[in-house]
């Protein structure tokens, strides 16, 4: 007898059987026992979690000899030939493969023909979604009045690709994700029964490797039996899958909460040379660091997390470590990383860069802030009274404001866009004017300095043909002036993208080696370029600047220069 494979030896054939779907089989049977059977339903989900497979145990549970039964008796001719897939009166059509008008003409008139064995005649159209718009609307009339003897399952991984049309003439159901444990379950039961020995970290390595998909997981244990015969361990799996096990990630997570940089370099360089892939280690950390925010922040929940209960301890020792606020920053700098992934000439570079940098990035509270700028208040012989209000954004943490008693005017601090580094820099000192030449230099170095270095960064790449169309106008000690011929205006508007901006604030912040805020303006057609000067005083809803200072006067101020110092920031807005 030909071998079968694990997927399908094992596909449900009992309502109970379903491993994770308890909503749609609880309705499906209730839909049976109360005889309110619709003419078409949709199964939308995840490959993997069931949906062809539900679809022929209903077209079963109907077309039983007992049927409509909750319980088909499996002994039956129908029952037996809808499990081989050879019944006349169930009819499996591939919508990838069976998606022209043509197609769905000829099913069009094949539905008026009775069944030949059961009750129902049902068509089982798997990835319908495939179908093109014109098969679609070929099959409207007929999917909303089928003759009383047809029934239309269909399947798909794409709802969104359905026409809403056809959605609205069938029952939904969506099926999710299957939970990790449950997984675990079930491949025990399959080991069990076939005489495999599975270890249990063995079994969690390839339930989280299937992401959710029974079948995949199936499969998996498949292909590890054929590789290492009747005992099976978690680095039989890892090797084969490219996995990193599940000690290996709670020990990096520790070393990222800990701070220990020497570890976290350790651990990725031995990952990265037994060809683990570097993305998906990325993901699992990801999902490492939710679980973790959700287990501190939302104790009552975090039996919901789809964790097995050998993970919780681990849990227990890194919430000493861990708070919310620096979770949600840890999550936010792998979020960065993922997505600059696949632009990344080196991925081991760009995961260690990002595990470092949060290794090394702390939070600090508003009540710390305040409390550092007093201590400055009294070294510089200040009294507590003085005014001062200034709106800050730290170096990889989020931005925190703080304020003082009302003063005539305020001054507004706002730091660069972080560039990751291995080790951490101190606060750069109050920069000096600079040189003569600078705009000179930045023109000559413009497109293969500048330029071609925000192209390369992720989130910005499409902002690189831009700036192909602009040059640099004026270089001030805090700030860098860009302009656009006036051919090019449209450019003017897509550049100032919030991620762009960040980008290239960055980039003119290492080639200046001094924090830089940037501008963007149009060059008029004729005559001097019109530059607005940071030496002019300003002032916030008038119009003569009387006895309000400028940024100049404002970066003299002692108090001031200390703060620019200490968060690496620079003024970008004075108010009254």
């Amino acid at each position: 007898m030909a071998y079968e494979v694990l997927a399908r030896k094992w596909r449900p054939q009992q309502f109970a059987d379903v491993v994770g779907q308890g909503h749609v089989t609880q309705t499906l049977q209730n839909a049976i026992k109360a005889n309110r059977i619709a003419h078409a339903y949709l199964f939308v989900g995840p490959r993997g979690t069931g949906k062809t497979s539900l679809a022929r145990l209903f077209a079963k549970a109907l077309n039983c000899k007992n049927g409509p039964t909750v319980t088909p008796c499996d002994d039956c001719d129908s029952c037996r030939e809808i499990t081989a897939g050879t019944s006349m009166d169930v009819l499996e059509i591939d919508g990838a493969s069976n998606n022209g008008v043509e197609q769905v003409r000829d099913l069009r008139d094949n539905v008026k023909f009775a069944p030949v064995h059961g009750a129902y005649k049902i068509y089982i159209i798997d990835e319908v979604h495939m179908l093109s718009t014109a098969a679609f609307n070929a099959l409207l009339k007929t999917l909303e009045e089928p003759p009383a003897h047809v029934k239309f399952f269909f399947a798909t991984t794409e709802a969104h690709k359905v026409l809403p049309t056809i959605v609205s003439r069938c029952q939904r159901f969506d099926l999710r994700r299957i939970r990790t444990e449950l997984i675990v379950e079930r491949l025990n039961l399959i080991v069990k029964e076939e005489k495999i020995s599975l270890d249990s970290d063995a079994a969690l390595a390839i339930a989280r490797g299937a992401e959710g998909g029974l079948r995949d997981a199936e499969s998996a244990l498949d292909q590890l039996i054929a590789f290492r015969g009747e005992t099976i361990t978690e680095a039989d799996v890892l090797a084969v899958f490219g996995l990193v096990s599940r000690q290996t990630l709670e020990t990096l997570a520790m070393a990222v909460l800990k701070g220990d940089v020497s570890e976290i370099v350790r651990i990725i360089g031995e990952l990265d040379a037994s060809g683990k892939d570097m993305q998906r280690l990325v993901l699992e950390l990801l999902d490492q660091f939710r679980s973790l925010l959700i287990y501190i922040c939302a104790p009552t929940s975090a039996a919901s997390l789809d964790i097995v209960e050998s993970q919780l301890e681990s849990f227990k020792k890194q919430a000493v470590l861990a708070t919310p606020d620096r979770l949600m920053r840890i999550a936010e700098v792998l979020s960065q990383a993922e997505d600059r992934m696949r632009y990344s000439l080196s991925r081991r570079t760009l995961v260690e860069t990002s595990l470092i940098r949060c290794a090394l990035s702390t939070m600090v509270s508003v009540d710390e802030l305040l409390q550092r700028v007093d201590a400055m208040r009294q070294s510089l012989g200040i009294s507590a009274g003085a005014p001062l209000a200034t709106s800050v954004a730290m170096r990889d943490a989020a931005p925190v404001t703080y304020s003082r008693p009302p003063a005539p005017a305020l001054a507004s601090v706002s730091s660069v866009a972080p560039v990751a580094r291995q080790t951490p820099v101190k606060p750069a000192p109050a920069p000096a004017a600079p040189p003569v030449n600078e705009l000179e230099h930045m023109t000559a170095q413009w497109r293969v300095e500048i330029v071609e270095r925000v192209g390369r960064i992720g989130t910005a790449a499409l902002a690189r043909n831009l700036l192909l169309d602009a040059r640099p106008l004026l270089v001030e000690p805090m700030r860098v002036v860009i302009g656009f011929d006036p051919e090019f205006a449209a450019n003017l508007a897509k550049i100032q993208m919030p991620h762009y901006l960040k980008a290239i604030q960055g980039v003119l912040t290492q080639f200046l080696k001094r924090p830089v805020n940037v501008e963007f303006q149009l060059i008029a057609s004729a005559g001097p370029v019109d530059v607005p000067s940071d030496h002019v005083a300003e002032k916030a809803g008038t119009g003569d600047g009387k006895g309000i200072k400028s940024k100049q006067d404002w970066y003299k101020e002692p108090v001031v220069r200390k703060t620019l110092e200490f968060f690496n920031g620079s003024i970008v807005d004075i108010r009254e």
